[in-house]
């Protein structure tokens, strides 16, 4: 595809966004009706906003869900200690929990506007940013253009492509380096990231590591931990945490395999907790006595499964176990993020679909951390095995804690990477701090 084909696809876009404007509400509407957004903020997904502009120079950090969200709050909090005001927008419901939750109240937290002309437009009007900082793989294109033609500079971090997304771009490489031009930096998450957003067009390209490593463990309620240890009592424990639809019965049936031989509680954590009365459904339908936490049920002897339908506690989960199987691995495609579970001090399970992840996973199989099992049959035996033999387990839990600790310094690295874009709004920052000292004297 040529320079001239990718200009008119852009432009198509944009008229085509133009076009379809009027009827995006329809849209917001049901996915409010399905609790994946908020009725109340629907404005702003229209690039409304709802809260003021601070004064003083001000940094746009994006991050799309939840994982992102948390890679991305520690690069946050280094930028506001140094008096930058920050707006955050992120695209899920999860996610503006986990923002309310984890970061200072002056932290403003905004639903992303629709890549839609006018919408992102009434967005940068108001908050007009002196810098914009995307995570991980957001390419948004009416987003990076309109940032671009106003000069505001963009720079990805912890940023990664998939080998699908890579692929998908590649076939379309002309308006992915139309896009990615326009990005002042990435700092990507790996080497293999680095050469694949080069390849696309982005330039200059640096690496960091995964910020996700930097992050700290996921917060937790200790009174709530207490508790729900006592109820488990002396009983053994495994975790199947952010599965997808097919997981959640690969893990009932790895709990009525080990039934027999421990009296175990499986703890199952959907990556989409709205899936709560599905997933219930399912395992009372196999005669097994489900407790779910959206509900506080209590835990008791004749448990069978405790179900984490709830947003903003997977710390709390993780505390509760040191056998982890991670999800959208063997029923779905890409895996998920295994660090949590490693920092948290659990052995790692997973599927063989972790392509998102591979580096990590290479990492956490390499030193021991980490075992993938090739098919349910395979992870009965498994969680059985880790159950009964606490030395494999516990060697495996320090393998998992000592590759994590190999894996940090991402954050350091990204830091330096935004210094040039960061340090002139800190001076100028620190310029407006100053002069409003003077005022109030």
């Amino acid at each position: 595809m040529s320079e001239r084909w990718a200009r008119t696809a852009l432009t198509g876009y944009r008229w085509l966004g133009g076009a379809i404007y009027p009827f995006v509400g329809g849209y917001l509407s049901m996915r409010a009706a399905k609790g994946k957004e908020e009725h109340s903020r629907r404005r702003e997904r229209y690039g409304y906003p709802s809260a003021a502009r601070p004064v003083g120079p001000l940094v746009w950090f994006h991050a799309a869900s939840v994982g992102e969200t948390s890679a991305v709050i520690p690069l946050i909090e280094e930028v506001a200690a140094r008096g930058i005001s920050v707006v955050l927008t992120t695209g899920t419901v999860t996610s503006a929990t986990i923002a309310r939750d984890r970061l200072a109240p002056e932290i403003i937290h905004q639903y992303v506007p629709l890549d839609l002309k006018t919408a992102v437009c009434r967005f940068l009007d108001h908050w007009q940013p002196d810098l914009a900082i995307i995570a991980e793989s957001e390419i948004w294109p009416m987003t990076i253009l309109e940032l671009g033609a106003r000069r505001i500079p963009q720079v990805l971090v912890n940023g990664r492509l998939s080998d699908r997304s890579f692929a998908r771009w590649s076939r379309r490489s002309s308006i992915a380096e139309a896009l990615l031009e326009n990005l002042s930096h990435v700092v990507a998450q790996t080497d293999v990231d680095a050469e694949r957003f080069r390849r696309l067009g982005a330039r200059p390209v640096t690496v960091s590591g995964n910020l996700k490593v930097d992050t700290n463990a996921p917060p937790y309620d200790p009174a709530e931990l207490d508790v729900l240890k006592s109820q488990i009592g002396a009983r053994l424990t495994w975790a199947a945490i952010s599965t997808f639809q097919g997981e959640e019965e690969i893990a009932a049936d790895v709990h009525e395999f080990i039934r027999p031989h421990h009296k175990a509680l499986t703890i199952i954590v959907p990556r989409h907790p709205e899936r709560g009365d599905d997933v219930e459904a399912m395992l009372t339908a196999r005669d097994l006595t489900v407790a779910r936490r959206s509900r506080g049920d209590v835990i008791n002897s004749q448990t069978d499964i405790f179900l984490g339908d709830t947003i903003g506690e997977m710390g709390l989960y993780l505390r509760l176990t040191e056998v982890v199987f991670v999800g959208r691995s063997m029923a779905s495609e890409g895996g998920q993020n295994p660090l949590e579970p490693a920092m948290l001090g659990c052995a790692v399970l997973s599927g063989r679909n972790v392509q998102n992840f591979r580096e990590t996973y290479q990492r956490l199989l390499k030193n021991g951390g980490g075992r993938i099992v090739r098919d349910a049959e395979m992870l009965r035996k498994a969680v059985h095995y880790l159950l009964s033999n606490h030395k494999v387990r516990g060697e495996m839990i320090r393998a998992g804690a000592a590759t994590v600790n190999d894996m940090r310094g991402a954050l350091a690295l990204t830091l330096k990477a935004l210094e040039p874009y960061i340090n002139p709004l800190t001076v100028k920052a620190r310029l407006h701090a100053y002069d409003r000292e003077k005022q109030q004297e």
